[in-house]
């Protein structure tokens, strides 16, 4: 059995992600299995998930994944290098995947190969560290450095995935894994392929509105049933009285200690925590030219959890599932015995793990205990789902 590796955050899973998961398929073999990590409640532009990682896990199965593994909120919530070394790293981990498959817009896996070689050259990044010593920000100095060398080809770090693309390269080769890239030409808006794009539908969703030309039919079926009993669509209004009282709970000693707090961010943010009157009045306070409203966004809700910096160094140091089919309960046995880190399908089974183990996964109850509280039905915002959960299994 061919074993293919998807990265991502389905939020929600959609037409386009269900054209991937079958493009993928028919480029390696249709009995392929499909494992994919996928990010917990909170996402990688630092904001909550639309619906519970447990229904979005369930939409991609019943939209085509065999299994999916969650992607621990440290490295969900990293920069996209941070994001994809531990995605990578983690399916690396399992042993047995053979492909890893993702979207790009330039659609050249040859390209995006030549490109994160150039990243990982030391005098590269030298460049780019003297781009950055001019006030620019990081994905400026990089372009710099790039067009410095490479010319046109910089032009293809100016998109999501193709940014997202060169980093999994980047860790497929930092951390030699015989996994084989393969890519998709995303067609369409940002981050989406062949459907509506996820910003668009998490819009209608908010406002109440059908998705279901959009998405598989299993999945409209869940968000509905979601929706229905009280459990999103979760937004950051929602959440934000929660988060902003953690954040004002916090020393300004705290705020020095979180990813990516360097050059008196972590000052700024603090300050303005203490301040202002919204979520968004705190990012807008705490911007500047130099960092993206993406990063900033990140540190708040790593203040919020209590993410320090370091916390998502190397991979993941278990696979949580979160659903499964029947050819995904064979590929778990599979897993088992490959897989160089130990595969939790029950929450009671980490308290025979490491100490590393055990903490992260308080990390996650917590950040899912956070996340409930957005939930608009008062009697499903208990705590300590995490330890009680089971695996969607079909």
């Amino acid at each position: 059995m061919k074993v293919i590796g998807i990265i991502a955050e389905y939020n929600p899973f959609h037409n386009g992600h269900k054209f991937h998961i079958e493009e993928s398929r028919k480029a390696v073999s249709r009995d392929s299995a499909v494992v994919c990590v996928m990010s917990g409640d909170f996402v990688q532009r630092g904001e909550a998930a639309i619906f519970s990682k447990y229904a979005r896990a369930e939409a991609s199965v019943k939209g085509g994944a065999d299994l999916v593994l969650e992607l621990p909120v440290p490295w969900a919530l990293s920069s996209a290098e941070g994001f994809a070394r531990g995605a990578v790293g983690l399916l690396g981990k399992l042993g047995c995947v053979d492909y890893l498959s993702f979207g790009s817009e330039c659609g050249d896996i040859k390209l995006l190969g030549t490109l994160a070689t150039a990243l990982m050259d030391p005098a590269l990044n030298e460049a780019i560290k003297r781009e950055l010593d001019t006030g620019i920000s990081y994905a400026e100095a990089r372009q710099n450095a790039v067009a410095k060398d490479f010319g046109s080809l910089s032009e293809y770090l100016e998109t999501p995935n193709n940014i997202l693309a060169v980093e999994y390269l980047k860790a497929l080769y930092q951390q030699r894994l015989r996994i084989e890239p393969m890519t998709l030409r995303r067609k369409g808006a940002g981050h989406d392929m062949e459907g509506g794009s996820a910003s668009d539908l998490r819009k209608m969703l908010m406002l109440e509105k059908s998705v279901k030309h959009f998405v598989p039919r299993d999945a409209a079926g869940i968000y509905q049933r979601e929706a229905e009993q009280g459990r999103g669509p979760v937004t950051m209004e929602s959440l934000e009285i929660a988060v902003l009282s953690r954040l004002r709970m916090l020393k300004e000693s705290d705020f020095s200690e979180l990813p990516d707090a360097a050059e008196g961010l972590g000052n700024r943010l603090f300050a303005a925590a203490g301040e202002e009157t919204s979520l968004d009045a705190v990012l807008s306070a705490a911007k500047s030219k130099r960092y993206a409203l993406s990063r900033i966004r990140r540190m708040c809700m790593c203040a919020a959890l209590g993410i320090n910096k370091g916390r998502a160094e190397g991979a993941p140091p278990y696979a949580r599932v979160l659903a499964a089919n029947k050819t995904g309960q064979a590929l778990l046995k599979l897993i088992s015995e490959s897989s160089s880190v130990p595969v939790l399908s029950k929450p009671a089974a980490v308290k025979e793990l490491s100490g590393e183990c055990k903490e992260l996964f308080k990390l996650e109850s917590s950040a899912h205990d956070l996340y409930v509280l957005g939930y608009s039905a008062k009697e499903e915002r208990r705590g300590g789902a995490d330890w009680r959960a089971s695996p969607r299994i079909f």
